[in-house]
């Protein structure tokens, strides 16, 4: 005979009990509890005592691991150190980069990943997004622009010949930030002047 035929076959009366360190067991209802045990007041068949030890002994540790765990970590919080200010202000610091980035013009240049020619940035801004670069920000800061064909003025400009100049206007999220970006170049060097709004 299975165990599963000995459980439905046993028609004991047991009751749910637990001791100090909240672990559960279940004890036949007819004998005495044994020291350190305690009912919970939940008694029934086996398999409806074991169904209800189930659902809320949900964590095995003893309480006193628990506790000792508990402890170790909130002590672990407080001796950690606290962050350096460059992650503690890391928001303003990438405010920081977009207010500076708005105040006067700074040099940028176009990123181009292959020719870097003015006809290639043609290319780039009949696509309607070109890549401008603020040469001067720590690393380089290559921003993706999101062209507006209405402000675009190419008046000044001979992209066969490479000379001339172009006004590029659009714009894109720089940190979180919708900002909007400036920036006229010279078609023989692909570098000028550009500078941000917040929109």
């Amino acid at each position: 005979m299975s165990s599963g035929d000995t459980d439905r076959d046993d028609t004991t009366v047991y009751k749910v009990v637990v001791n100090h360190e909240e672990q559960y067991s279940i004890w036949p209802d007819f004998k005495e509890i044994p020291l350190g045990w305690k009912s919970v007041g939940k008694s029934g068949l086996k398999s409806e005592c074991l169904e209800y030890i189930n659902e809320v002994w949900t964590d095995m540790r003893p309480l006193s691991l628990r506790k000792w765990m508990d402890a170790a970590a909130e002590r672990r919080v407080q001796q950690q150190p606290p962050p350096p200010k460059a992650e503690k202000s890391g928001k303003f610091q990438k405010d920081d980069l977009v207010t500076r980035l708005c105040k006067g013009k700074h040099p940028v240049e176009i990123s181009l990943r292959s020719e870097k020619t003015a006809r290639a940035l043609k290319e780039r801004i009949d696509l309607g997004h070109v890549y401008i670069k603020f040469t001067e920000t720590r690393g380089g800061t290559e921003l993706g622009v999101r062209l507006d064909r209405d402000a675009l003025d190419l008046s000044q400009a001979d992209f066969e010949g490479q000379v001339g100049a172009v006004r590029l206007e659009g714009e894109l999220r720089l940190n979180y930030i919708k900002v909007r970006c400036f920036a006229d170049i010279d078609l023989r060097t692909l570098k000028g002047e550009g500078h941000l709004a917040r929109v």
